[in-house]
């Protein structure tokens, strides 16, 4: 191990009583890499607000591979211990696997936290059975996404699903960033009900509010002219997050409406194979790809965006929906998972049958052709998502969830 130096109210409501400050708690977070995504910058935003709240905060993870890029930059700036355990792999290595185990049981002994709080599939398992091993007081696992949903692989999905029925007892509180998630995992017989409680995940809102550069300047950068409505999206290039959906309607759209844009946010493995395809239809000078980008430009990126359309087939609760909405931007997703909990359908966006792709498109097509509805959805977002998705909200929720597991114990 390296050392590198839901609605406010909404679980805290059932706490009444507890002096959610009333003692300083150590607690450890465990998540399996820091690259960029939802799970990750959901968890950063947990170690910052709480150590800013006084407790003592320590945050393990392994080494940040893949192409997705990077937060370790921001986990080091962030004032509270960072530790680097590069046994810790995404991919299943059972040798490698039971190293992770055996140095995390050891280093929380040290640590002696009141707290371990897990994060992602393979450090949920494996950091929630050492935490149980070195005697942790509160033991919490957040769902960001269904680990047993996330492969093409089935038998893939039955081993995970078998390994976190095993897990759920020994797990203090199981916090998920949806209802759809708990319906889920009960449903498959992973834990108890009561065990369970929706905290949705938090951002800093004020960046998407008030974005600081001009719409106009951004706009201007990215070749997207004064008139022209850009479509955009927010996921990494890769399979499951639906980008091929849009290319199969692409060049019909782009036929009906000449001043039709994509932009698409993120970077991965199948961006030469998006980028072959759109060569083929002719559409180069309609997609613009940033690639990968800082988290801080995600804000003035939404605001260049009129639509941003999430096609993803598989999520906990998509981030990029909240983002959009708080940027004033009216959101198209499948009917999946938790994306109906993160819009209004019908208010502040659309919601389509799952991998109903031409109902997808067709919702788009309603709000490319009317930009009063546009406005109006993306006013009524704005107000939606800054009351759900505030930072400071899923702080004093968790901070709920943390009292709430060492009453118990204690009791």
């Amino acid at each position: 191990m390296c050392l590198i130096e839901r609605d406010a109210g909404h679980f805290a409501r059932g706490c009444v009583g507890y002096n959610l400050l009333a003692r300083r708690m150590r607690i450890v977070h465990i998540i399996t890499r820091l690259i960029v995504g939802g799970a990750q910058e959901n968890t950063l935003l947990s170690c910052e607000g709480q150590r800013t709240r006084g407790h003592e905060v320590a945050l393990i993870t392994g080494p940040p591979l893949g192409p997705e890029g990077s937060l370790m930059d921001r986990a080091m700036a962030g004032g509270y211990r960072v530790e680097v355990l590069d046994e810790m792999r995404r991919a299943v290595l059972p040798q490698r696997d039971w190293r992770t185990y055996r140095r995390l049981v050891r280093r929380l002994r040290e640590l002696r936290p009141d707290v371990v709080h897990t994060h992602s599939s393979k450090a949920g398992i494996i950091g929630r059975w050492a935490a149980h091993a070195a005697g942790v007081p509160a033991i919490i696992h957040t769902i960001h996404g269904l680990s047993f949903t996330a492969s093409t692989w089935s038998v893939v999905n039955h081993g995970y699903r078998l390994l976190e029925r095993l897990t759920a007892p020994i797990t203090s509180r199981i916090v998920s960033v949806a209802d759809a998630m708990t319906r889920q995992s009960v449903a498959c017989r992973i834990g108890r009900p009561q065990q369970y409680v929706t905290v949705y995940s938090g951002m800093e809102i004020e960046p998407f509010l008030r974005a600081s550069a001009s719409r106009e300047e951004i706009r201007r950068r990215l070749g997207i002219e004064s008139g022209q409505i850009a479509v955009g999206t927010i996921a990494r290039l890769f399979y499951l997050k639906g980008h091929e959906d849009l290319l199969a309607g692409a060049q019909r759209l782009c036929e009906e409406f000449a001043n039709l844009r994509f932009l698409w946010v993120g970077d991965g493995l199948l961006r030469g194979d998006y980028e072959a395809q759109i060569r083929r239809m002719g559409l180069g000078e309609r997609f613009i790809l940033t690639g990968l980008v800082p988290p801080a430009q995600i804000p003035e990126l939404v605001g260049a965006m009129d639509i941003l359309v999430h096609p993803s087939r598989r999520e906990g609760l998509a981030r990029a929906l909240a983002q959009a909405q708080l940027a004033g931007r009216p959101v198209i997703a499948y009917d999946v998972d938790g994306n109906r909990e993160g819009l209004v359908d019908g208010r502040t966006g659309f919601l389509a049958r799952p991998f109903d792709r031409q109902e997808l498109l067709d919702r788009l097509v309603v709000l490319v052709k009317d930009e009063g509805l546009r406005g109006d959805m993306g006013r009524k977002g704005q107000a939606f998502a800054a009351g759900r998705f505030a930072a400071s909200v899923m702080l004093n929720d968790l901070e709920a969830v943390y009292a709430s597991a060492l009453s118990a114990r204690a009791r």
